[in-house]
């Protein structure tokens, strides 16, 4: 067996990590046959690569896997952040944010007395194994939707993202407060209740200075290179996070709140920055899932599976779907939509991040609980992943995800107060536009159609070009004049709201 913690000449350190990462990238195309999360090919490729796999490499610290997780997930939460539209999930702010906290509460309270009850656990090892499995993924949700081409209706994608980006920093504060209690029987666990507000407030707080400081330097900073902005940005990723974390806030959030308030300002170079900061997050998860891959011994599984069977399918069936209840009792969402967005509660990274943390403080059952965290996030990505697209049909919630290539044509926004956007507008039926010439049509002040895409096709249009229904005008325009094209186009709104946001 390889131990990493041996000397090994640099080139064939070089060589292993490239083959892992290469062998990730590219086993991840069997994400869409299998129609299961790239999450779950990354895992398994590190449990290969691992000590009981076939690349034998020996890998068990705990401190290494939890540094990589944490960097990893601050980096995921910000690219998170910056892809947030912000006017889609605002009419969802309310319940998304009751899930995220009130939500997570309940599944670690009820899974905690299912392990006290069934597992034989002490109160506080149950309370923290619902801790540490408390929190959900929907990117492994929305991943597994995408390789179907199946999309989810109405606010539940809105709803299911807001949850998953916000859910992390009270799943993390739940489960550092109830090792503190184990480490200390003898503190009051009420004493943890204005820990949890000075968090999440000086979070949230640190998060928009942070937000609006980013937004800030990049657009007046005024730097000769362009490629110095995401290196600019990288650090004040690590800056925001470390910062926060260190004045006793709550890092998490407060680069997810960073992130959002980037994403849905007015940015110089938005487009490069968005698509640097998802490299890097898709490089982050390769990174975290090989290492806690490499972490797990798959062989000391074995003696939790039917434990760990009995946990996840308790969380799948009365612990989420009785927290999503409670948390949207009082809300609008239709019982199929609360039936959904229960079973949508798949566990991802983030669980067995949390699950290092009792290894490191010297839990008593700290290996159990990982060895159970880790497999109910397999069960929950198998067995709720793998139903997903079919529930969604069942219930009549799903829609067809309509993927068009990305246009040839960019705009970045190069000076600041340049107010203008390259966007997509579907010319519908019922515009009633469909047959007319583009000198007909009487376009506002401030909106040049740059190109036409007729089905496969592009066309580069003149005064002469007829519009057919179907069209997709690729439109430079004033911001203020994209609203009133699309309602003239587009008046049954199947354009993608978020087409154009990105173009920066």
């Amino acid at each position: 067996m390889l131990d990493l913690t041996q000397a090994v000449t640099i080139p064939y350190v070089f060589v292993g990590i490239s083959v892992l990462l290469l062998v990730s990238v590219l086993a991840s195309k069997a994400s869409g046959w299998l129609g299961v999360p790239a999450l779950l090919i990354f895992i398994v490729v590190g449990m290969l690569a691992g000590s009981d796999g076939p690349g034998g490499i020996w890998f068990d610290n705990a401190y290494v896997a939890q540094f990589l997780g944490t960097l990893a997930l601050a980096y995921i939460l910000f690219s998170g952040g910056l892809e947030t539209n912000w006017a889609s999930v605002r009419p969802v702010l309310r319940p998304a944010v009751t899930l995220a906290t009130l939500g997570v509460l309940l599944t670690a309270v009820l899974v905690g007395l299912f392990a006290v009850f069934f597992l034989h656990f002490s109160w506080l090892e149950g309370l923290l194994l619902g801790s540490v499995m408390s929190s959900t993924d929907a990117a492994a949700v929305f991943s597994i939707l995408r390789s179907r081409s199946v999309a989810l209706k109405g606010r539940l994608q809105p709803l299911l993202e807001l949850e998953s980006g916000s859910n992390d920093p009270m799943a993390v504060f739940l489960t550092v407060a109830v090792i503190s209690l184990l480490k200390d029987p003898s503190a009051a666990w009420w004493h943890a209740i204005p820990s949890f507000a000075w968090q999440m407030a000086f979070g949230a707080a640190m998060g928009w200075v942070f937000g609006r400081l980013t937004r800030l330097l990049v657009n007046r900073l005024g730097l000769e290179y362009e490629g110095l902005y995401p290196v600019m940005t990288i650090a004040l990723v690590l800056l925001t996070y470390g910062a926060t974390d260190a004045l006793g806030g709550n890092g998490f959030l407060a680069v997810y709140l960073a992130g959002i308030i980037v994403g849905n300002d007015e940015l110089l170079h938005r487009r490069s920055l968005i698509r640097f900061h998802g490299g890097i997050a898709w490089l982050m998860q390769i990174v975290m899932f090989l290492a806690l891959g490499l972490l797990v011994f798959p062989s000391h599984l074995v003696p939790v599976i039917g434990s760990g069977l009995l946990v996840a399918l308790f969380l799948m069936i009365v612990a989420r779907p009785v927290s999503v209840f409670i948390c949207l009792w009082r809300s609008d969402f239709s019982l199929r939509e609360r039936l959904l967005v229960s079973w949508v509660g798949l566990r991802g990274a983030v669980p067995i991040v949390l699950a290092t943390f009792p290894l490191m403080a010297g839990i008593g059952r700290a290996e159990m609980i990982f060895n159970l965290v880790f497999f109910v996030v397999l069960a929950s990505v198998l067995l709720q992943g793998g139903s997903l697209p079919a529930l969604a049909r069942w219930f009549k919630l799903d829609k067809r995800a309509e993927h068009h290539p990305p246009p040839p044509l960019e705009f970045e926004h190069t000076a600041p107060g340049l107010r203008a956007d390259l966007t997509e507008v579907i010319v519908a039926a019922k515009s009633g536009e469909c047959g007319k010439r583009l000198r007909d049509l009487a376009l506002p002040h401030g909106v040049l159609v740059t190109l036409v895409r007729r089905k496969d096709e592009y066309l580069v249009p003149d005064g002469t070009t007829v519009i057919q229904e179907g069209d997709v005008l690729l439109v430079l325009a004033a911001r203020d004049a994209i609203a009133g094209l699309r309602a003239r186009l587009d008046p049954d709104g199947e354009s993608d709201d978020n087409e154009g946001d990105d173009s920066g």
